[in-house]
């Protein structure tokens, strides 16, 4: 694979491009894109140069997994280089197993994340962009559905969370790859994305055969949960000033009767990463610890222990304590 000659994709694209980013953030800002050299991506990146120019940087995550890896990043930073692009090789030891849920994509999107932030800042670039589509979308969605996710998981990927943008969630997978196409540019075919030990590449081959679905419609859909799952954080948020009082034992939550137990669910969490900061709570495990603290038993989750203190007729009273270290056989 070499990088091609460097032209631009057509005025349209960009406009449009530029229009969604608009919709995101400051278009002004300057911006980093990651880039793994698959179509997407690289599509993305041929997009945001051309909006944005100077103001756009690349960087490329080496995880290191597959033997591949290194020269796949170094084809992105010849592509740049041809391009007048900036490009960082990113790479950093592979985090090790933390806990029974740390599977091996988490771990690689926890680095992945971690090393861009890092270089984010160190570059100045205030936005972080990703190359999530329409077609990632509807697999995202489909996947949590299947998991039994509540309405935070079904809100699917989010157009912006924190100073990461997806400004290709409209697009579809074919577009960015036809784009690609008509740049002359054959990008890297990372072999994880069709291959079936993984639960998204399994999914995507059968909606490869699946014509009815309309990914425009399900998009629409994710959105509408994303603003009612917002909604309910703004309401939790609310509630856990009134009802979370800390002392020096803890965290104390108030639980009146009437309290739906979506917000129940959520104000435990928050009273939960408000003692410990690093805990990862899966949606199941925090949903059966308040169905046990509701039925007037204690509950852990992570390094925290929730213990009932008090019920009475209007309600009830939770109190939340790091647990005590378990002693070592």
């Amino acid at each position: 694979m070499q990088p091609t000659s460097a032209s631009e994709p057509n005025g349209e694209a960009v406009a449009r491009f530029a229009r969604d980013l608009a919709a995101l953030a400051d278009p002004d800002a300057p911006l980093l894109v990651a880039v793994s050299g698959g179509s997407d991506s690289v599509a993305l990146l041929l997009l945001a140069h051309a909006a944005l120019g100077e103001r756009c940087s690349a960087a490329t995550v080496d995880h290191g997994l597959r033997p591949e890896s290194a020269s796949e990043a170094a084809w992105v930073a010849e592509l740049c280089a041809a391009r007048g692009m900036r490009h960082a090789i990113l790479t950093a030891p592979f985090p090790d197993r933390a806990g029974r849920t740390a599977n091996l994509p988490a771990r690689a999107r926890e680095l992945r994340y971690r090393l861009l932030d890092e270089h984010a800042d160190a570059i100045g670039a205030g936005l972080i962009a990703t190359a999530h589509h329409a077609d990632d979308q509807v697999e995202t969605l489909i996947m949590r559905l299947n998991r039994g996710a509540g309405v935070a998981g079904l809100a699917g990927v989010r157009a912006r969370s924190g100073r990461i943008v997806r400004p290709l969630l409209g697009w579809r997978h074919a577009e960015l790859v036809a784009l690609c196409a008509a740049q002359g540019i054959r990008p890297v075919d990372d072999p994880s994305n069709v291959s079936d030990r993984f639960d998204r590449a399994r999914l995507r081959k059968s909606l490869a055969a699946t014509d009815w679905l309309d990914t425009d419609h399900v998009a629409v859909s994710a959105a509408a949960l994303g603003d009612a799952d917002d909604a309910i954080g703004w309401m939790a948020d609310r509630l856990a000033d009134q009802l979370c009082h800390r002392d020096t034992a803890g965290i104390v939550l108030t639980v009146p009767d009437d309290l739906p137990f979506e917000l129940r669910r959520r104000l435990v969490e928050r009273c939960v990463t408000g003692l410990d900061a690093m805990a990862s709570l899966r949606g199941s495990a925090l949903a059966a610890a308040v169905r046990t603290l509701e039925s007037g038993r204690p509950a852990m989750l992570a390094n925290v222990l929730g213990q009932p203190v008090r019920a009475g007729e209007t309600g009830a009273q939770w109190r939340f304590s790091m647990a005590p270290p378990r002693r070592s056989v």
